[in-house]
Parts: C-alpha cells; sequence; structure tokens
C-alpha cells in the first residue's frame, strides 16, 4: 500500500518561515511529477507547486518569489520550503505524486494524495 505523510504543519508568524516534507512509502517503481495543493475554508483545493521527476518547477503566481518546491528522489520526498509567509497562505497543505507501480502484474501510474497538514499564518 502506497502512502504519502505530509510533516512541518503549524503556527508561524507573518513574515515567518516554514518547510513543509513529504515522504512516499510502499511498494513503488518510481514517482513521476509531485506538487503541494492547499485548500483554505470554503475554498476549492489549489495547485501551490509542482516539480517533475526531472526537477521542472511551477509555481502559483500568488506565491512565486516565496515558496520553493524541492525533491529527493532517492528518499522519495517532496518539500516545499515556504517563507515571508502570508495570513492568505493559511490552509490545509496536501502533498500529491503521481506514482508507477504494478497492480495485477501490471504496471500503472496513480495518483495519490497525503492527508494534509494545517498551516496557520497568525500574529
Amino acid at each position: 500500500q502506497v502512502q504519502l505523510v505530509e510533516s512541518g504543519g503549524g503556527l508561524v508568524q507573518p513574515g515567518g518561515s516554514l518547510k513543509l516534507s513529504c515522504a512516499a512509502s510502499g511498494i513503488i517503481v518510481s514517482i513521476g511529477a509531485m506538487g503541494w495543493y492547499r485548500q483554505a475554508p470554503g475554498k476549492q483545493r489549489e495547485l501551490v507547486a509542482r516539480i517533475t521527476s526531472g526537477g521542472s518547477t511551477s509555481y502559483a503566481d500568488s506565491v512565486k518569489g516565496r515558496f520553493t518546491i524541492s525533491r529527493d528522489n532517492f528518499k522519495k520526498m517532496v518539500y516545499l520550503q515556504m517563507d515571508s509567509l502570508k495570513p492568505e497562505d493559511t490552509a490545509v497543505y496536501y502533498c500529491n505524486a503521481r506514482i508507477l507501480m504494478i497492480v495485477g502484474g501490471r504496471p500503472g501510474e496513480y495518483d495519490y494524495w497525503g492527508q494534509g497538514t494545517q498551516v496557520t499564518v497568525s500574529s
């Protein structure tokens, strides 16, 4: 069974920093694109940052220049460094990964999600 487990959320003051981590575990052949999404109360889940298996990155306009996504393919982990945090960054942050695995003797790609970690930016 594949699992994604996030960590690193918490309460931080405006202007502060947090680093989120997400670890993938299970019988995994390889991991394709990985990303971080967030969902604030009353809002739809939105893509924050994405990184391909080759290391190409993309960001939501609202976090460009403040957030940095990275990954460690050997450790099967993805990170989100969040700097200059604002109250509007408050949300539950979810890790997502496109995972290649063998199911029923056949290879297939499947999307997995973590359980989410709360980030609260408040003074």
